[in-house]
């Protein structure tokens, strides 16, 4: 479904990723892990169309898509979240999911229509008239999360959904994801909770200094010696080895 092959990016003299490439089946759901600063936020920007690759390209369900505008690709069905979440805090939560609605949905009573279905979807039905500012922190992730589906994608990549959250939170959106997954919607996601990756996603590709060192399930990278080494360490890969081995 997604084929990002290549891929480069430069800010100045900075070499953010280097000839790193990604694999995204349909029906999947994928996980991008690696340490801070490995380039994994800049890789989904130059998927996504927030960035212009410097080399490689990206096809999506058969179409080279690289270098288009963002709103040219979330039209084609690739959207993407946002690390931090900045909802229009004086709109409602219905509104703000309905924002995102708009694309496919361009009269507002449509819109708002398919904002409440999707608000259900990520369990945030019961605050549709709260103002966007009152939500929690797991509250506004799930919200941005609904603006990104509300646009209908076919492939959604999720950037950290779960960054900043407590584990019953964590435990709470882990479904929220597999829903998304059962409803049609293909998963690449960032993310540091290791035991999110290892219970959402059955592929994993491993970022490090901009390259791609390492990929393939979750169960074999937590024993991978570079994975450990680069990014996971020996404690927390032996304790996410015994529990899932």
């Amino acid at each position: 479904m997604l084929v990002a092959e290549g891929l480069t990016k430069r800010f100045g003299g900075l070499l953010a990723v280097s000839d790193a490439s990604v694999t995204v089946a349909k029906g999947a759901i994928v996980g991008l892990i690696g340490p801070n600063g490995a380039g994994k936020t800049t890789l989904f920007a130059m998927i996504a169309g927030f960035h212009r690759p410097d080399a490689g390209r990206v096809t999506f369900q058969g179409e080279d898509i690289t270098g288009l505008a963002p709103e040219e690709i979330c039209r084609r069905g690739l959207v993407r979240t946002f690390q931090l979440v900045q909802p229009f805090a004086g709109l409602t939560v219905r509104e703000n999911i309905a924002i995102g609605a708009h694309l496919r949905h361009p009269g507002r009573t449509a819109a708002l229509e398919a904002a409440e279905r999707v608000a259900e979807r990520v369990g945030l039905g019961a605050e549709l008239t709260k103002p966007a500012a009152d939500l929690t922190i797991a509250g506004r992730k799930r919200l941005e999360l609904a603006r990104a589906l509300a646009t209908e994608p076919t492939l959604i990549l999720l950037d950290e959904v779960m960054a900043g959250l407590n584990p019953t939170e964590i435990a709470e959106i882990i479904p929220v994801v597999q829903g998304i997954r059962a409803g049609g919607v293909t998963v690449l996601l960032i993310e540091h909770v290791m035991q999110a990756v290892m219970s959402l996603a059955e592929d994993v590709f491993v970022l490090n200094q901009g390259r791609m060192i390492a990929h393939g399930a979750p169960a074999d990278l937590v024993r991978d010696p570079q994975v450990i080494e680069a990014y996971l360490g020996h404690g927390a890969a032996e304790r996410l080895a015994g529990a899932h081995g």
